[in-house]
């Protein structure tokens, strides 16, 4: 008797981290936190420019975003950086409102080299001013005709490695490069992102939690397939934005099987989002596994003033109190109403501080944790497919214009 399959099944946690293992030699994103910075920060002394605009879009600027916007809320840069993704004709007259071309470094950024919002707006920005080697920096594949141009024109370029995707590039030159322009410690970042890589690939602690976490959502998947990550600090939007294209573009796929998978991400804003979708958590379906996130300290002492408001001394319970103490108990109440229902499966990640160290480890935790999904679901976690099919149709209309 012979028997053969083609159906999937659920591996055993072995077997997942041994083929993660492999991908090291093949998938890029795993080896960056162990790279020589030195190329990025040299260059960044070079820079006299104040203001540093970023043309990109999707896995281009995103964790730049992420990280950037993390941190200057708690830090002061000498410069800024404007990011420009969007065709939107009004969106981009009014950031390009509030720059000093003369006075900007443009770092055009696209894998591909292609990607036609980029291409677009850099086209337009040379009729706005003259874009060379003295205000222009390229980052893209070594072969792409964006790498090539640069070539051509003698334009500094840096390179983004061909096993690297867009979504998971944050720790190459996408993201170093104009991070360490502006003042960030870039070795520092490196350093939060090798702190989850070795843990995991040594089974040290954050390998348990993520497979576990990995192995229940997968195992769960046909009833719990919405995936909300409720930050709570305004500084964490660009992240979930950051994880809403990491993970729908990752694991929105077809796997070996030909069943089309799904683990459909929304980010939210605590405590804003508590007056809102917090309502369709509590009681609405119950397709929906809640991820929170906290910051354990906000280096900010602002105090909530008592007795300013006649009228208000049922409020007085508030007094006193700073306004990271209100945002940590708001956290801590939504959290207890969650667990208190019993039937919505939530974990905490609670991040020490606002600095480079934390949020490279947060984000290589979720690049980590797509990754093992995607190989217990039989995917192909890297490519996008469904996405690619979009281009082709936009490309083949714009010819006919």
């Amino acid at each position: 008797m012979q028997y053969t399959r083609n159906f999937y099944q659920i591996k055993s946690n072995e077997m997942i981290f041994d083929a993660i293992k492999e991908e090291i030699n093949g998938i890029g994103y795993y080896n960056l936190p162990l790279q020589d910075t030195t190329h990025f920060k040299d260059f960044a002394k070079t820079v006299k420019q104040k203001n540093v605009a970023i043309i990109g879009i999707g896995g281009s600027t995103l964790g730049t975003i992420a990280i950037y916007n993390f941190l200057r809320k708690a830090n002061s840069y000498d410069k800024k950086l404007h990011f420009f993704e969007s065709t939107d004709p009004m969106d981009i007259q009014s950031r390009l409102s509030k720059i000093d071309l003369k006075d900007t470094l443009f770092i055009i950024i696209s894998k591909s080299g292609t990607t036609i919002e980029t291409i677009s707006l850099f086209k337009y920005f040379h009729t706005l001013i003259k874009i060379d080697k003295s205000n222009c920096v390229i980052v893209s594949e070594k072969k792409s005709k964006l790498t090539k141009y640069a070539s051509k024109h003698n334009i500094q370029t840096f390179e983004i490695p061909e096993n690297v995707g867009g979504r998971f590039s944050v720790f190459s030159a996408v993201g170093l490069l104009p991070l360490a322009i502006i003042g960030v410690d870039i070795d520092n970042l490196l350093n939060g992102a090798k702190k989850v890589r070795d843990s995991f690939f040594d089974q040290g602690e954050f390998y348990e939690p993520l497979m576990q976490k990995a192995r229940f959502m997968v195992e769960n998947k046909i009833k719990f397939n919405i995936n909300v990550l409720f930050s709570y600090s305004s500084a964490l939007e660009g992240f979930n934005k950051w994880y809403i294209q990491l993970w729908g573009e990752s694991l929105g796929k077809i796997n070996v099987n030909g069943t089309k998978q799904a683990l459909t991400p929304i980010g939210l804003v605590g405590p804003v989002d508590q007056h809102s979708f917090l309502q369709l958590i509590a009681e609405g379906k119950r397709d929906k596994t809640v991820t929170f996130i906290k910051i354990n300290d906000f280096e900010d002492n602002t105090i909530i003033p008592v007795d300013t408001l006649d009228g208000f001394e049922d409020l007085d319970y508030v007094d006193g109190l700073t306004f990271a103490e209100l945002i940590e108990e708001q956290a801590n109440a939504t959290i207890a109403s969650i667990e208190n229902i019993s039937d919505i499966p939530c974990d905490v990640i609670t991040i020490d501080k606002v600095d480079e160290y934390n949020i490279a480890s947060l984000m290589f935790n979720f690049q980590l944790l797509t990754s093992i999904i995607g190989k217990f679901v039989q995917i192909n976690t890297y490519d996008q497919p469904g996405v690619e099919a979009g281009k082709i149709i936009l490309k083949d209309k714009l010819k006919k214009i």
